[in-house]
């Protein structure tokens, strides 16, 4: 018994560093989300911009195009009344983050992002799509 105890323990403490970089990881994204949704609502387009991943970056090649996109495409995130952080999932090498927002205009979206991992460790922004979130009341 006393064998089966301590197998335990050193399973729990061999599995810890695994949960830990888990959450150091989330809350990296969440805060690189958090940065680029305060940059938008101070019209910050550099350092929105800062936030996308090379990929994204490429596409749109400057940050006065992501900007128009943002306002024109993605309302509820250039200027959101709440978010709210949701799920969190892995997909391959990138993880994928859900979040809620509540628009201007009383509608509530969900962001999926799907973030990447750069080179030096930090985490960008790779996409993000949006859909309506389902509706609380009949």
């Amino acid at each position: 018994m006393r064998s089966l105890a301590l197998s335990f323990v050193l399973l729990m403490i061999v599995a810890l560093p695994v949960q830990v970089k888990a959450d150091a990881d989330a809350d990296a994204i969440r805060d690189v989300i958090n940065q680029q949704i305060e940059a938008f609502r101070a019209d910050d387009g550099e350092r929105a911009f800062s936030f996308a991943a090379p990929i994204i970056r490429s596409k749109f090649g400057s940050a006065d195009n992501f900007m128009t996109m943002v306002r024109t495409g993605y309302p509820d995130v250039y200027r959101p009344k709440a978010v709210e952080f949701r799920d969190m999932k892995r997909d391959g090498e990138r993880l994928v983050q859900d979040v809620w927002f509540l628009g201007t205009g009383g509608d509530s979206t969900i962001g999926t992002y799907f973030m990447e991992r750069q080179d030096d460790g930090s985490w960008k922004i790779a996409g993000v799509y949006m859909r309506k979130a389902p509706s609380l009341g009949a």
